[in-house]
């Protein structure tokens, strides 16, 4: 999950299933795999998700960073503050992959904010035009009970509208599940 969330930024989810897969099939698909891999060779396995050079290097650095500091199972003892901290100072992780890692790999009740998200609460005037994400995180943490479960499921909702209904380019508002939440 981890490094997936890495891999994501900036490209899609089939790239990154792509890169995972060629990760799987060296037996690279691990910190431990990764830390070990010569740098050429790993940005030919995740050449897929796009941005391969800089994401093997963010990699190899996490991999080294977390190896170093006990692993996953010292990362689990840090409360979600200081987990979110350690993520947000490793090399190429901001808060929404931070979040990401901590939300989905971690299971801590954080909620996600991501482009869609942030555009579907813009079109529906639930948050400014000029919103941060920490404006747009504190709308659902005080909305919604802090349950990993219904951050999940109410995040990736949003996805699903965002990509089907509420496009960038061509949106769909007349078809869009939460048009009688329109505010416009």
């Amino acid at each position: 999950m981890i490094i997936g969330a890495l891999l994501t930024q900036n490209t899609n989810w089939r790239n990154v299933e792509k890169a995972l897969a060629n990760l799987r099939r060296e037996g690279r698909l691990s910190f431990s795999g990764i830390r070990k891999s010569p740098l050429p060779q790993l940005e030919e396995m995740i050449k897929p998700s796009g941005y391969f050079r800089q994401k093997s290097q963010r990699l190899k650095t996490l991999s080294e960073n977390l190896l170093a500091g006990g692993g996953i199972d010292a990362l689990k003892k840090l409360s979600t503050t200081q987990l979110r901290e350690w993520f947000i100072n490793q090399s190429g992780i901001g808060p929404e992959t931070a979040d990401s890692i901590l939300l989905y790999a971690f299971k801590r009740p954080i909620f996600v904010i991501d482009t869609y998200t942030l555009r579907v609460c813009k079109r529906h005037k639930w948050l400014e035009e000029k919103a941060s994400y920490n404006q747009a995180q504190t709308l659902f943490t005080r909305k919604l009970p802090p349950e990993v479960d219904i951050f999940n499921e109410f995040h990736a909702l949003l996805v699903r509208i965002g990509k089907n209904f509420c496009r960038a380019k061509k949106p769909l508002c007349q078809k869009c599940p939460l048009k009688q939440f329109l505010n416009h």
